[in-house]
């Protein structure tokens, strides 16, 4: 494997690249103060930009290190920062990465998050050497799931009662979806071929 880091990418939309402290009050605004973002998530709405900038600050010192893998979403037509994308736990002995993200609301349900997914797949599969991704998410957030299987990544079980909501103290169950480097390779095509398309459409 080779720690390359947060090397900026591109999609046909997107532009990925490390956040920067100057990001923190599009972020702010976008989705980090958001409670319908972050219904599903593990950290409650930012209550004031202070909080987000010192946050942004970290994530710009930790983006020197070639071990961190995370990505601020810019959609090029405006240069608006929209979401976040990054590899949560890593065991590089057993080549295998988690990914979480989030993406502001204003842009759900257009493939922004299937676009820049297939591109760090390629990234951390084809460059980066993972032989596993994968990632979780709270079965009643069914779209999360829709945009991990567009991608190719597989379903391989449900973690119940997981995780107690901080937005609604409820119990949820989990599932995790997975996909190996050799899927990947073969599917590959057609995720491309369906980012693509959905881009195509708009």
């Amino acid at each position: 494997m080779k720690q390359l880091g947060s090397k900026p990418l591109q999609t046909a939309r997107l532009d990925l690249r490390p956040f920067r402290a100057t990001d923190f009050q599009q972020a702010f605004d976008n989705w980090m103060s958001d409670p319908s973002v972050t219904k599903y998530l593990t950290w409650t709405p930012h209550a004031a930009p202070a909080f987000t900038r010192a946050l942004l600050a970290q994530w710009e010192e930790q983006s020197a290190s070639p071990e961190v893998y995370h990505w601020a979403l810019v959609w090029r037509e405006t240069g608006e920062v929209i979401g976040d994308l990054s590899v949560v736990a890593a065991d590089m002995r057993s080549e295998r990465a988690e990914l979480g993200y989030c993406l502001a609301q204003a842009f759900w349900g257009r493939g922004v998050m299937t676009e820049a997914l297939t591109a760090v797949l390629a990234f951390l599969f084809g460059e980066v050497g993972f032989s596993r991704v994968e990632a979780k998410y709270a079965t009643a957030n069914a779209a999360s799931g829709r945009v991990l299987e567009k991608c190719g990544m597989k379903q391989e079980g449900i973690l119940r009662r997981y995780v107690r909501l901080l937005s609604t103290d409820e119990w949820t169950d989990v599932a995790i979806r997975a996909v190996l480097r050799e899927e990947w390779r073969r599917t590959a095509g057609g995720a491309v071929r369906w980012v693509n398309a959905a881009w195509s459409s708009k």
